[in-house]
């Protein structure tokens, strides 16, 4: 899961958890929230409860508690985050989302999946700049511009004020109702929901074949 260190979080080799994605909130989120968050989770997870137990992911949220509830390792955790979240997400590098017709449809949905994410987990601030964009997807602007400008002639995202980029109400309509049918961003997205990221999953490059 990572180990705080001589003043620094220091991740092994296996995959990178987000913790606030894991727990659905926002990494400005405060101490109290965290706690409530956290709270609620662990009565889901817990293995006791008969309904909804599930003790792998009772394991996950209580890791993401102990790192992000203690100001120290919190510091250290948000770190490795932030130099995480400047690396391109893989799935973005496979064939699928080459250039091309069939690549643009498929660029169209992932920058959905993207900005859904944000929106669960930051509420608040649920939008995504052009540079957040291209840091996540590793596409130049120029190669965005046309993909953005579909999804706002849909109605399935909207540009506020700053300028960041939103999924509206029929972007997640549209993306829950298609979803199922693109396997690949549909297992992306159950992975984000245990805090797992693909940016550090060499594996996932074995779909891009020529």
């Amino acid at each position: 899961m990572g180990a705080y260190t001589n003043g620094r979080f220091k991740m092994p080799d296996e995959p990178f958890i987000d913790y606030y994605q894991l727990m659905q909130i926002s990494p400005a989120a405060e101490a109290e929230t965290i706690q409530r968050v956290f709270r609620l989770l662990a009565n889901r997870y817990h293995p006791d409860n008969p309904q909804t137990g599930d003790p792998a992911q009772y394991m996950r949220v209580t890791r993401a508690y102990e790192i992000l509830s203690k100001r120290e390792t919190r510091a250290a955790y948000d770190l490795a985050y932030q130099l995480h979240n400047t690396r391109a997400l893989k799935v973005f590098e496979l064939k699928e989302f080459a250039p091309g017709i069939d690549g643009e449809r498929n660029r169209r949905m992932g920058i959905l999946c993207l900005l859904l994410n944000r929106r669960r987990s930051n509420p608040e601030a649920a939008g995504l700049s052009i540079l957040d964009l291209e840091n996540q997807t590793g596409f130049p602007r120029e190669h965005l511009q046309f993909t953005l400008w579909c999804l706002k002639e849909s109605g399935l995202i909207r540009q506020d004020e700053t300028t960041d980029f939103a999924i509206t109400g029929d972007g997640v309509d549209y993306l829950e109702k298609n979803l199922p049918s693109h396997q690949i961003l549909y297992e992306l997205m159950k992975a984000a929901e245990r805090g797992e990221s693909d940016r550090s999953d060499p594996d996932l490059a074995a779909h891009n074949t020529a």
